[in-house]
């Protein structure tokens, strides 16, 4: 075992009551994260002592909010947070794991295999680019990507109609949320609110945004690629 490995802690018992019967897919997760993930640079030597508070629990108690039986898309999944913690609690969901490096997403493909997620679907890519590559989903995740503004130009055109955003945000969401308002309008956001969630689970709590859409995901402008996007996919299939 190497030096980062042997610092991860033992799971608490939170840990075993979250993830259920996929408690040792969630140890095997973390022992990676602290292994491979640390030597590949995926995450910081020093996370590896709180790695199950502050990014697994707090990562999959973003469930709490996420309806069943939907589609996610989990843009610049990065080592798999939040989406491989919230694939592990929720096997009815189907999740796609977006990430445009490649050392990213051979890191992400091989932890799927390794847990056994064939719910799970990684995808190399940058978000702004997948309008007609991706079905549209029903719920984006997102966890310390980019400001709110500049992350919802990226997910919300990936939703479904009256689909919604949910991204996982410290102390400054609420100003966030302020100084975004009106990117946010542009975007064909509806609705906006942000969750606490992970009552007896984490401390602090996790902080969620959801950011809800009508029925044009994206805007006007990306209606418009959306339609294009649309005819070009029924042309090929003729």
């Amino acid at each position: 075992m190497t030096e980062a490995a042997a610092e991860l802690p033992p799971a608490p018992e939170e840990a075993r009551a979250v993830f259920g019967e996929y408690f040792p897919e969630a140890v095997r997760y973390a022992e990676l994260l602290a292994d491979a993930g640390v030597k590949r640079g995926l995450i910081g030597p020093r996370e590896v002592p709180r790695l199950w508070e502050r990014h697994l629990l707090n990562c999959a108690v973003l469930s709490e909010v996420v309806p069943e039986g939907v589609t996610v898309c989990d843009v610049g999944s990065g080592a798999g947070l939040p989406g491989i913690p919230l694939a592990l609690v929720r096997r009815d969901l189907k999740i796609t794991l977006l990430e445009p490096l490649l050392r990213r997403t051979t890191f992400l493909q091989e932890a799927v295999e390794l847990l056994g997620l064939d719910h799970v679907t990684v995808v190399r890519g940058r978000a702004e680019e997948m309008m007609g590559k991706l079905q549209p989903v029903h719920v984006v995740t997102a966890r310390a990507v980019a400001p709110l503004d500049r992350l919802a130009g990226w997910g919300v055109p990936l939703l479904r109609p009256y689909g919604e955003m949910l991204a996982l945000k410290g102390d400054t969401a609420d100003e966030e949320l302020v100084s975004a308002k009106a990117a946010l309008s542009k975007l064909g956001v509806v609705n906006t609110s942000v969750l606490q969630v992970g009552e007896g689970v984490v401390d602090p709590l996790s902080t969620v945004v959801r950011v809800e859409v009508g029925e044009s995901p994206g805007g006007v402008r990306f209606a418009a690629k959306r339609a294009k996007a649309a005819r070009v996919g029924r042309t090929r299939r003729r």
